[in-house]
């Protein structure tokens, strides 16, 4: 199904010059995995702190995930394209991603419309969709990035989200029903990967 993700090599060509500015410059991809997650870690925790009260810090959550999605992009392309990849780089991308995703879409649960379990439910969802990608590779198959609710797909609806809340956007009591919406599309999302995954795995699977 379609995904944002499918927009990334265009993306990446725009930080190609960039990346190779870093790398020069002696960065490495698991500084800049480290460093996005915890910018994500210092986001998340601010607005848990004073976001409830203070509705106009959420206009952190599109421009930090922007920038996420920028760092994910360049530790990326440093590991494939300047020979940095590496065992714990790999644990660390998928790792940090799924820590960074909980730490941005928590505060929500402290706004209303929103809730703790709701928004919980979307959390334990996401963090099993990016299992479900992985699993492909114990199967032989490649790691499965299959929408229709990837993480930049879930970047762009809790960045759109963001905004709205730090903008002073109404936020009537029908709202709620956006998480169980997202978490639904998180379900079919790790369906999807999981069929993926399992018919490619067969396609690989000698006679």
């Amino acid at each position: 199904m379609a995904t944002l993700y499918t927009l990334k090599p265009r993306f990446q060509a725009l930080l190609r010059p960039m990346v190779g500015r870093m790398a020069a410059g002696g960065i490495t991809a698991n500084q800049v995995t480290l460093a996005a997650c915890l910018g994500s870690i210092l986001v998340g925790l601010l607005l848990i702190v004073w976001g409830p009260g203070h509705p106009v810090l959420f206009l952190l959550i599109p421009v930090w995930l922007l920038l996420r999605m920028a760092l994910n992009a360049v530790d990326g392309m440093l590991a494939r394209e300047f020979g940095q990849k590496s065992q714990l780089g790999a644990y660390l991308n998928e790792i940090t991603d799924v820590v960074s995703d909980a730490l941005l879409y928590a505060p929500f649960a402290l706004v209303a419309p929103f809730g703790a379990l709701e928004v919980g439910l979307v959390i334990l969802l996401a963090a099993v969709s990016e299992m479900a990608g992985l699993q492909g590779l114990t199967l032989g198959a490649s790691r499965r990035y299959d929408g229709p609710f990837g993480k930049s797909d879930r970047a762009l609806a809790f960045g759109a989200l963001g905004l709205w809340i730090g903008v002073g956007g109404p936020r009537p009591d029908w709202l709620h029903w956006v998480m169980p919406l997202m978490a639904l599309a998180l379900a079919v999302t790790i369906v999807n990967r999981v069929r993926a995954g399992l018919a490619e795995a067969r396609g690989k699977t000698p006679a």
